[in-house]
């Protein structure tokens, strides 16, 4: 277990939240879930059909189970989502049907303040889960998009923050321009700082370093970053770089001179969700990486989303990294 899964361990102790998970029908969800009872390190509110749960033999007495089909506050719910979504044309009936869908459900619950976020995507596409959670929770009010980023922990490595980084975006915007690129950088670089507790420090990653190459996708880079510095005056941003200049000291400083993130960076922003996409997954199996994620950020309760190739201890890290994101949403 790595340094920053403690401590968001730790942090969600301080004050417990809780989170819904929709999959209840998962043997890996339920795994995670019995570990993070026995560690007291959130209340969890789980969907599925009781007597299927209970015969998995897993131990959650504390666990909140709860059937959609049946539940006694369902009316209530289905009520609310009528009167979210009827300008949009959703009636009454089909808000009935909308909570035959766990992720609907369950986002529903967050919606009623039932439950403090939610962690899904196990066994369903990202788009699954994003969709009720853009309709229903909708963004934060100062987000000007949903992005996502994965934690990556990697093991016996003195690069970025003791091994550990966030990798942006890599689950949800497909191609951003260069201003959406900014923003997923700026909000990156506060999603590490609060829960890394460590200055982050960002490299715009291209296939060019200061103009290597010159070509569309570079200059996308390049104007990205530029728009970046104007968002925040903390923000300690460079590129355009390639991977091995923002990470290793010695090429850093070859390609990028006196950059103040060459060889120094734990914040890699992608200039698009195939390379993100691509680089977590060969960190996570060829570098024996702990990944946690896609972990949103700009929606307005923290709605994280699971890889379905997750394993339960990934699982048991996203829901502690979720109650975390629920107290700094208090504050």
């Amino acid at each position: 277990m790595s340094a920053f899964l403690d401590s968001m361990i730790e942090r969600a102790k301080l004050d417990k939240k809780t989170i819904v998970l929709p999959e209840g029908d998962d043997p890996r969800v339920l795994e995670a879930a019995e570990k993070i009872l026995a560690d007291d390190v959130a209340n969890l509110i789980i969907l599925g059909d009781p007597d299927e749960i209970a015969a998995t033999g897993r131990k959650l007495d504390k666990a909140q189970i709860i059937n959609p089909s049946d539940y006694e506050g369902r009316e209530e719910l289905a009520n609310t989502l009528f009167e979210l979504r009827k300008r949009k044309g959703m009636t009454l009936q089909e808000a009935h049907e909308k909570l035959d869908d766990v992720m609907y459900f369950g986002v529903m619950l967050v919606k009623a303040g039932l439950a403090d976020g939610m962690v899904g995507g196990a066994n369903h596409p990202t788009a699954k889960l994003l969709r009720p959670s853009l309709q229903i929770i909708k963004t934060n009010k100062n987000a000007p998009l949903v992005s996502t980023f994965f934690v990556l922990c990697v093991p016996n490595c003195d690069m970025g923050a003791n091994g550990t980084f966030m990798f942006a975006d890599c689950g949800l915007v497909v191609n951003p321009n260069a201003e959406e690129l900014a923003h997923i950088a700026a909000t990156t670089s506060v999603s590490f700082r609060n829960l890394v507790g460590v200055e982050p420090k960002v490299a715009m990653l291209s296939h060019s370093t200061y103009g290597t190459a010159k070509n569309d996708d570079s200059s996308k880079v390049i104007e990205a970053t530029e728009i970046a510095k104007t968002l925040s005056k903390r923000l300690i941003i460079d590129g355009e770089m390639q991977a091995d200049a923002a990470l290793v000291p010695e090429v850093g400083e070859m390609k990028a001179p006196g950059s103040p993130v060459a060889g120094q960076a734990n914040v890699l922003i992608f200039p698009n969700l195939d390379s993100g996409n691509i680089a977590y997954k060969m960190v996570q199996r060829f570098g024996k990486a702990e990944a946690y994620g896609p972990i949103t950020q700009g929606i307005a309760a923290p709605i994280n989303d699971l890889s379905r190739g997750c394993f339960a201890h990934d699982v048991y890290g996203v829901i502690a990294i979720t109650a975390v994101q629920a107290q700094m949403g208090d504050e």
